[in-house]
Order: structure tokens, then C-alpha cells, then sequence
């Protein structure tokens, strides 16, 4: 695993108030057609409580799987591109969910273009909290579970995301079928506006496949478009879907 070496070398408080300055001036400049530069992004995070979070879970927990989200020089661009793949970069402001929401950096980069997000996940990795407090994103505690409505953080949203899906019984004997899904999407657009999308990013299961024929017949019946590897569903797709069905 590499992980960053370069946060060490970012500075005082000071530098930190700098980077951010200067964060603040390319965001500006990008939203007027100029590419924004993942590391200005790493280096609005502060390097010096990052660097201490680092340290900390790789002394104490240094065989973990999760400790691979300390790479920022990877992991931030892998979500500049999503935040590009779905629009984010321009356009109003717009209320986001982020269900699995792992160490927060999606919603870091949305807030830091304007918009207003909420993560959703379980909480057995500490590293997480510490992360989104870092980076100053809401976070709630919540399992999603089949057939058990979603917890309901307040208000609707423009767009509701989950990437790298592994509440779905990723690659065990309780792998949801259609049923499960249809009780979940259809819950999930009771939280969407209704011009809002639900944006969803599968794990390969043990068949090699994202998801069974079946499964994706169901999605393609909601009106399901597929986009970089995304999964996209524009709200109200479960009331157009029972009416196709109910069509003689």
C-alpha cells in the first residue's frame, strides 16, 4: 500500500488558511471552464490533524483493509471523477445522500463546489468518524437492512448516491434479489425531489458479473441508464414502472 507522503510537508495553521484561500480562487476559476487540480483539494485538508490520524491507525491497526482510504493521492481524484461523472461541477447547488459514505471524501469535494451532503454508514471503522469530522461532513449512523426503510436524515435530495454497493450481501449466500431492491429503490424515491436521481455503483460478485440478468432486466424496467460504470435512475421511476406493469 503506498500511502501519501506529501501531507507531512504542508505546514502551520497558516499554510493551511493559505491553501484554502487558494482552494476558494480554483474552484472559482474551475467553475468558469478551468481544471481543477486534485491537490488542491488534499491540501484543503488539514495536513497536520490528517498526519496525526495516519500515524495513529497505522501504529495501532496496520493490517486493516480500510487503512487503503489513507492514500489521498488516490482516492481524491477517484472522486473528483465521480463528483465530474455526475454533474457536480456545475449547475445550482443540490442536497446529496451518500449512502456508505466511507471516509467522506465524495462529499467533501460536492461541499467544497457548494452543495449540501449527508453520509450514511454503519459504524465499525473509528478512522471514518474521524475522517468526516476532519473534513467537516454530517454524518448518520445507520445499517441498511432488506425491507427496513431508510433512516429519513430530513429533508429531500437532489441526488442520492452509493458507490462500491457491499450493503446488497455483496458476495455472500443473502445477495439480494429483485424484491429487496425493489422495496429499497422505491424508499429511496420517497427521499428524492422530483427532478432528483438515485446513483448506483455495484462491486463485481463472485460470477464475475455486477449484478444477474434478472436483476438488471428489473433496473432497465425503472428506466435505469447506465454511465461510467454507474447505475442512474431519474425520480419517479416507481410509479411509471407499477404503471408499465399494470399496462394489459
Amino acid at each position: 500500500m503506498r500511502l501519501t507522503h506529501k501531507l507531512g510537508k504542508l505546514g502551520s495553521g497558516q499554510a493551511f488558511a493559505s491553501a484554502q484561500r487558494h482552494l476558494r480562487r480554483t474552484l472559482l476559476d474551475w467553475r468558469r471552464g478551468m481544471r481543477l487540480d486534485p491537490e488542491s483539494l488534499i491540501k484543503a485538508i488539514d495536513a497536520e490533524q490528517f498526519e496525526s490520524i495516519r500515524q495513529r491507525y497505522l501504529t495501532n491497526s496496520p493490517n486493516e483493509a480500510w487503512l487503503k482510504y489513507l492514500d489521498l493521492e488516490t482516492w481524491m481524484p477517484a472522486n473528483l471523477r465521480r463528483v465530474r461523472d455526475l454533474g457536480l461541477d456545475s449547475g445550482p447547488p443540490r442536497r446529496i445522500l451518500d449512502i456508505g459514505c466511507g471516509a467522506g471524501y465524495f462529499l467533501f469535494i460536492a461541499k467544497c463546489l457548494g452543495h449540501e451532503g449527508v453520509g450514511l454508514d454503519i459504524d465499525e471503522a473509528p478512522i471514518f468518524e474521524e475522517l468526516v469530522r476532519l473534513q467537516g461532513i454530517r454524518r448518520v449512523i445507520w445499517r441498511v437492512q432488506p425491507f427496513v426503510p431508510l433512516v429519513k436524515p430530513g429533508g429531500k435530495f437532489d441526488l442520492i448516491t452509493a458507490f462500491m454497493i457491499c450493503f446488497n450481501g455483496h458476495k455472500s449466500p443473502g445477495l439480494w434479489g429483485t424484491r429487496e431492491w425493489q422495496f429499497f429503490l422505491d424508499d429511496l424515491e420517497t427521499q428524492l425531489t422530483p427532478t432528483g436521481r438515485i446513483c448506483l455503483g455495484f462491486n463485481r460478485e463472485e460470477d464475475g458479473n455486477l449484478y444477474s440478468q434478472e436483476l438488471g432486466e428489473f433496473l432497465e424496467d425503472r428506466g435505469a441508464t447506465i454511465f461510467s460504470n454507474y447505475v442512474i435512475l431519474p425520480a419517479g421511476q416507481a410509479r411509471r414502472s407499477l404503471a408499465k406493469r399494470a399496462t394489459p
